[in-house]
């Protein structure tokens, strides 16, 4: 089997319907006679080209985890003191 060379042209406008019109994949790839594998990695790469890089992202979802963790506790933090704060003047009122 013969690899198939795609223009630069072509992969962009592939990647675009993914990222820009919403369409999936498997759809598009289907349409255009793409393996999906291929229109993934050609949608990744645009991404990483484009947008943050891949070494960032994940420092960037590493941080949303600890953030959301600390809200977390801060939450329950604030529901105990509530519920404290409730009891102490039920006890005094």
């Amino acid at each position: 089997m013969q690899r198939s060379k795609y223009t630069a042209e072509f992969k962009s406008e592939a990647v675009k319907q993914v990222v820009d019109k919403g369409h999936t994949v498997v759809d598009v790839a289907s349409r255009l006679g793409l393996g999906e594998g291929v229109l993934y990695n050609w949608v990744r790469k645009s991404k990483a080209a484009d947008g943050v890089p891949l070494g960032d992202m994940r420092a960037i979802q590493a941080e949303v985890a600890k953030l959301k963790a600390e809200l977390r506790r801060t939450t329950e933090e604030r529901d105990i003191l509530k519920k404290a704060a409730a009891h102490f003047a039920k006890q005094s009122g």
